[in-house]
């Protein structure tokens, strides 16, 4: 029995397999409502049979957008256009949809990737001035971000639970809260863009104070049953910034705080990051944080082939694992991992004529007869 196609529970959420669509950005969002793109592009992954689909970093406010075009959940408007898709989805698809809540800090308002993903200066056509803990920019070319105060910290941690309850309304199955890959709650963690000296920053209990804050005010305003989980970059890969070990004490503390899951990926930072690209290359921080915290823990990191997500599993190495550019590159990759595992997947009867014959059980469910 394939490890990897076994069920998984994260809090009171069942996933049917261990396979997780990653949150990408896609850039096609208009003023953060998403587009007939994202109908497209999440509806062709929710049929994948996938155990979960987590939809890209969602901004809890205009100004913690990645780009103008990014999606968001901040407005009646977000909301209404995301609630169209998340009824076509659910219409042919019973995949969980979980969201990832996110505020891009001193990397928001940057170009989409295919126009370069330089910053957009505030002086600039679409640009705004971004926040962060301290007035560090993300590159000595950018522009200074401003350093929040009590009350800008205030309005954050309110945007997160405003768009909690809205994802709440809108029936979604879990919410993971963006703490890694250099945006802003990354930024709190990190001494690297972390320069205050009040008690949000300095020591390590300091730095992990406001995101702590956020992750107990969303975790409060949604209900119990609800998962509420963490992503978080594991290392900065840049000497003296946010490392492993500090991973696992903000790990340790958000399991106290009644975290669902820990999605462990690494990076993001600062410009002078040293990643050392392999296979699997970011499963041994996942692995340390599974074994040290115990929180069911997602993998990710160049995770492309079936029998490795299968022994990242079977090794118990981690609980799940995440894909991302494998699945933009193949949108049936569980079907083709359950063929190759001897596992069975879900698929819309729609599709179930196409298993080739040597796997005529692929399909949970199938039946087809034709005249």
């Amino acid at each position: 029995m394939s490890h990897l196609f076994q069920p998984l529970p994260i809090g009171k959420l069942q996933l049917a397999n261990r396979i997780i669509i990653a949150p990408m950005c896609q850039y096609s969002a208009d003023d953060g409502c998403a587009t007939d793109w994202h109908m497209i592009h999440l509806g062709h992954l929710a049929l994948s049979g996938a155990g979960l689909m987590i939809l890209e970093a969602t901004a809890v406010s205009p100004e913690g957008r990645i780009s103008p075009d990014d999606l968001g959940l901040y407005s009646d408007a977000n909301e209404e256009a995301l609630k169209r898709v998340l009824a076509a989805i659910r219409r042919y698809s019973p995949m969980p949809v979980s969201v990832q809540l996110g505020h891009a800090g001193r990397k928001a308002s940057s170009r989409a990737p295919w126009e370069g993903g330089a910053q957009i200066r505030p002086d600039e056509p679409r640009g705004w001035k971004t926040l962060a803990p301290s007035p560090v920019p993300h590159s000595e070319s950018e522009d200074a971000p401003l350093a929040l105060d009590r009350a800008g910290m205030d309005k954050v941690r309110d945007d997160f639970v405003g768009a909690a309850r809205r994802a709440v309304r809108l029936g979604l199955d879990g919410i993971e809260i963006h703490a890694a890959h250099g945006y802003l709650l990354h930024q709190f963690l990190s001494p690297l863009a972390n320069k205050r000296d009040d008690e949000y920053g300095g020591s390590l209990e300091n730095r992990m104070r406001f995101p702590l804050e956020v992750f107990d005010a969303v975790r409060a305003a949604v209900p119990a049953d609800l998962p509420v989980w963490v992503r978080v970059s594991a290392t900065d890969w840049v000497p003296n910034g946010w490392d492993i070990e500090g991973t696992i004490a903000f790990s340790h503390a958000l399991k106290q705080r009644g975290c669902a899951a820990m999605h462990v990926s690494t990076g993001g930072l600062s410009p002078a990051q040293a990643i050392k690209l392999g296979p699997g290359y970011q499963v041994p921080y996942a692995q340390r944080v599974k074994a040290e915290v115990g929180l069911p823990t997602i993998a990710v990191g160049l995770i492309t082939e079936p029998q490795q997500a299968e022994a990242i599993i079977a090794n118990n190495e981690a609980d799940a694992v995440s894909l991302a550019r494998a699945m933009l590159y193949d949108p049936r990759w569980p079907w083709h991992a359950a063929a190759e595992l001897g596992a069975h997947v879900n698929a819309p009867k729609q599709y179930w004529r196409s298993q080739p014959r040597e796997y005529k059980d692929l399909f949970a469910g199938s039946s087809f007869g034709q005249r």
